[in-house]
């Protein structure tokens, strides 16, 4: 039995999804101009290989839904994801998906985003919804903080004991990402594959010999689903 974890922003899919979430929630006025700038400001960081702040910035965008019921927050996910992301799945992330679900491979996203996207994405594209970003809900309302981390090296950490739970070694694992904050993960499995990966990621796979791939982009006319 063989593993594949999937990084989703900008792996799977061909942008930031926390960023059209941002943008999302503040046309809806839910969220200060301020705060989309400076948060914004950490995700570029991020995806340009440098994590340093985004736990901050993910800190304090939960910290403004302490009190919210979780219901209300998964309505609005759906109905986001269904309008902004769904059509976002990069054409060779399909035939990847393709590919390890003909081998009989497990498939299971591993990403930084909230708990409640990475359900969404799995269901809709066939994987595993395994990790992600937890907050904390407290009866049936959210506490403003996060009681579980899926980004850096927390992603290890948390792929190492899903491994573990699930009686295998990281050497039947592949791990796909475009990011060099995701350098955990990515020696730490046996195969690791670098996605339209960023300057800093792209320089280590070439150093270290690591399969580098395009997935191209996304097709608005085509939502792909699990096959």
């Amino acid at each position: 039995m063989h593993v594949a974890f999937f990084d989703l922003d900008r792996t799977l899919i061909d942008c930031n999804s926390g960023r059209l979430w941002m943008q999302s929630e503040w046309r809806a006025g839910r969220l200060g101009w301020r705060n989309v700038i400076w948060a914004s400001y950490w995700i570029s960081k991020y995806h340009l290989g440098f994590g340093g702040g985004l736990e901050e910035a993910y800190t304090q965008a939960v910290m403004t839904l302490k009190g919210l019921e979780e219901s209300v927050l998964e309505e609005r996910n759906a109905r986001w994801f269904a309008a902004e992301v769904r059509h976002r799945l990069r054409p060779g992330a399909l035939k990847t998906l393709q590919m390890h679900r003909a081998r009989g491979d497990r498939l299971v996203l591993a990403t930084s985003a909230s708990v409640y996207e990475a359900r969404l994405a799995a269901e809709t594209w066939g994987l595993e919804p395994g990790i992600s970003t937890a907050f904390g809900v407290s009866e049936g309302c959210f506490t403003g903080e996060i009681s579980s981390w899926a980004f850096g090296d927390h992603k290890r950490t948390r792929a190492l004991e899903w491994l573990e739970a699930e009686g295998m070694e990281p050497e039947q694992a592949t791990f796909y990402s475009d990011s060099a904050t995701d350098l955990g993960l990515l020696a730490l499995v046996g195969h690791p594959v670098a996605v339209n990966p960023d300057r800093k990621l792209t320089a280590i796979a070439r150093a270290r010999g690591w399969e580098m791939a395009d997935w191209g982009l996304s097709s608005p006319q085509e939502v792909p689903t699990q096959g």
